[in-house]
């Protein structure tokens, strides 16, 4: 069926369909808001909230959202995502490329805890509000210490045997999580977060560390989980903004390495091995054992040739 030239350009138009910014020429809009209103007006996490959920955040909310992006910059590199910055760029990768590799890395295990725990504490809310404590209701400690074991013993069902955003493999106590719950704290005290989901964030560090010598307290991830949650984001984005968040510092690593320079740096010093865990030295049966050398400038000379630079370009 031929289509009229109008049919067309509608079929054009109706391809891509999206709310976030309407572009003609000489005129650029941003979820309504033309863009010369929004440049020197909004700050940074006032244009990530709009362009992600469609109004401007109000002047506390965009305060905790910023306070989130600062504490996930860095973490050192020791941190997979910032060497694989650094190591890409002594391979020879530009900027760009340096971080994509690294962003890329930002998957389940490394990267992906913020919302894993945003999904731990959405389950243990929906727990919640099933047995009447819902997002209405006041929340004692004790039904969230309840609930939060619950749900935890179901996800240790399901095979998920650390908790994530809880614990840390360097610091006994993350520096970075008390001060953002100290955060939440004091908006939910002027009644501009809920307060709910720091609840129920303490309420999962005390239901995993029932019957342990030593707590698993909350760390970046869990923190940050809980500023999202308490600000209505999608666990997904929780993940997506912490790589917003992240890719400062890959790209502060990335551009330190391109001015110090060096070429094909690996994970470690050469000056210290690795460990070889292999079959020690053993020899083929036919093998001479005193030494390969010989056999090999003779089959060397047997598959090449007859020119003698060869053996010197070899």
């Amino acid at each position: 069926m031929t289509q009229s030239p109008e049919e067309l350009v509608e079929a054009a138009q109706n391809w891509w369909s999206t709310d976030i910014i309407d572009i003609h020429p000489g005129k650029i809009g941003v979820r309504g808001y033309p863009i010369e209103q929004l440049i020197g007006r909004i700050s940074f996490p006032q244009m990530i909230w709009l362009m992600l959920r469609g109004e401007l955040p109000s002047a506390d909310q965009a305060s905790l959202l910023e306070a989130a992006l600062v504490a996930s910059v860095d973490h050192g590199p020791h941190a997979p995502s910032i060497a694989i910055s650094r190591m890409s760029v002594t391979c020879g990768l530009p900027l760009n490329g340096a971080m994509a590799s690294a962003i890329n890395v930002l998957d389940d295990v490394h990267g992906g805890a913020g919302q894993q725990c945003m999904e731990l504490y959405r389950d243990i809310d929906a727990e919640l509000t099933e047995h009447g404590h819902g997002p209405d209701a006041p929340l004692a400690e004790a039904d969230a210490v309840a609930a939060a074991s619950t749900v935890w013993a179901r996800w240790n069902e399901r095979g998920v045997k650390y908790a994530p955003g809880f614990g840390h493999r360097f610091h006994p106590l993350d520096p970075r999580a008390p001060r953002l719950l100290g955060l939440v704290d004091d908006l939910a005290a002027k009644g501009e977060v809920s307060g709910r989901f720091a609840t129920i964030g303490r309420a999962v560090e005390e239901a995993i560390s029932a019957g342990r010598s030593r707590r698993v307290p909350m760390n970046i991830d869990g923190a940050t989980a809980v500023i999202y949650s308490e600000l209505g984001f999608a666990p997904e984005l929780g993940r997506g903004i912490f790589i917003l968040s992240r890719s400062v510092g890959i790209l502060a690593h990335a551009w330190e390495q391109t001015n110090q320079g060096g070429r094909i740096k690996g994970p470690m010093t050469p000056k210290i091995p690795y460990r070889y865990t292999g079959e020690p030295r053993r020899d083929l049966p036919d093998a001479d054992p005193s030494g390969t050398e010989g056999r090999f400038f003779s089959f060397h000379s047997a598959a090449a040739p007859s020119d003698p630079t060869d053996t010197e370009s070899a």
